[in-house]
């Protein structure tokens, strides 16, 4: 991997009930972050993104992996966000998670819909919501959820912050209608 990764950390959450509500199964999301070093950063603007995203596959590989071992659960949905250090753009942070960082993703976790995101530009000890969907449908309402990161000490002025996040089901007690789990399923099948 050309992308420099100065630290690699998982986080892990699980919630049992909501609204005085017990879950049968709980609610479990994990993320995983990639501290990278920004190529780009303090230097004069260029089109040229090449050196971030060439590398973009094993990145999103490596991110998906780790997350969906965190998780400890089949993913059901997913999302990306890349918090950029103060001397980058956030375009730096946009190239880290696209093109090929999706099918790295897929290939380890699966799914094939398009993968929620978020960028932003901060210093070390902020946060990120990254918001998740249904890894294999954007429309499945139940999924449309949320994973809040820290980042104790990143990124740096010259880093990237990448992370991806995974969940094992849709919300705790969702009853907002929209297509449900079982409607992306058949469609998928009529499809085939």
């Amino acid at each position: 991997m050309t992308l420099e990764i100065r630290k690699l950390t998982t986080v892990r959450e699980e919630i049992r009930s909501e609204a005085g509500c017990s879950a049968e199964t709980p609610l479990v999301k994990a993320a995983a972050v990639a501290v990278v070093r920004n190529p780009y950063a303090d230097h004069p603007y260029t089109n040229e993104l090449s050196e971030i995203i060439d590398d973009n596959y094993r990145l999103g590989h490596l991110l998906a992996t780790a997350a969906a071992d965190t998780l400890g659960h089949e993913v059901e949905s997913f999302g990306k966000a890349a918090v950029v250090g103060i001397d980058g753009e956030v375009e730096h942070g946009v190239a880290c998670k696209i093109g090929e960082f999706g099918r790295g993703v897929r290939d380890a976790v699966g799914g094939d819909a398009w993968i929620s995101s978020v960028s932003k530009r901060s210093t070390p000890g902020s946060t990120v919501d990254v918001p998740l969907a249904y890894k294999s449908e954007i429309w499945v309402r139940s999924h449309y959820d949320a994973v809040t990161v820290y980042l104790a000490d990143a990124p740096l002025a010259d880093e990237v912050a990448v992370v991806l996040a995974v969940a094992n089901r849709g919300r705790l007690n969702h009853r907002v209608g929209g297509m449900t789990l079982d409607e992306a399923h058949n469609e998928k099948v009529g499809k085939r």
